[in-house]
């Protein structure tokens, strides 16, 4: 008898809602001086999320010249670092997905106040090398959304999507025929907090 080599990921979604100061609550800043990090979002100095999260630079100054620089890790949990271009009296968002916070530094001098958090937007790791998605089974949550799952991280290129329902108690299987859909440089998911409960998805 053939054994297979089909292998199951429990995810659970992050619920975790967007925090504009959950990572460092607003403050001065000196130049090039670190944040810090004591925001509800974190414990003994850093922070670390359920999921990979997107960090959020919200400055109360012009501070479109200077940058901010993150240090954490990835949901591979390898080391990640991040320059976030600053904002004028405004938010500044990054790209990256961060598993982990260890530090986030200013590179130049705020202008005001300066405060650090997340977005709405979660990731996750299915598996980190190539791989094909052969199916997917969902929980809903009482929010509709849409998970994308896309490939090299959550914030790579969408590979194909899947759209969620507005019932807690409605799940959805979905199984991809022949040899599933190739994801050549790892398999990723990307989807707004809350709007699934669980998913396990199916790979070769």
């Amino acid at each position: 008898m053939a054994v297979s080599d089909v292998q199951a990921v429990f995810i659970t979604a992050d619920t975790v809602a967007l925090d504009a100061d959950g990572i460092s609550a607003a403050a001065a800043v000196g130049e090039d001086a670190a944040l810090v990090i004591g925001g509800a979002l974190s414990s003994g100095g850093s922070c670390t999320f359920n999921a990979g999260r997107v960090v959020t630079i919200l400055s109360a100054g012009d501070d479109s010249g200077i940058s901010f620089t993150v240090t954490g890790t990835d949901v591979n949990e390898d080391d990640q670092t991040e320059s976030i271009t600053g904002a004028n009296a405004g938010t500044a968002t990054g790209s990256k997905y961060f598993l982990t916070i260890s530090g986030i530094s200013a590179v130049g001098d705020p202008a005001g106040n300066v405060s650090a958090g997340v977005n709405a937007s979660a990731g996750n790791v299915i598996f980190a090398g190539r791989m094909r998605l052969k199916g997917v089974f969902t929980v809903n949550s009482g929010t509709a959304g849409t998970v994308s799952f896309t490939t090299s991280s959550p914030a790579g290129s969408s590979v194909m999507k899947l759209g969620t329902v507005a019932s807690a108690t409605v799940s959805r299987g979905v199984t991809i025929p022949d040899e599933g859909v190739l994801f050549a440089s790892g398999g990723y998911i990307q989807y707004t907090v809350a709007t699934f409960t669980t998913m396990t998805a199916y790979h070769a």
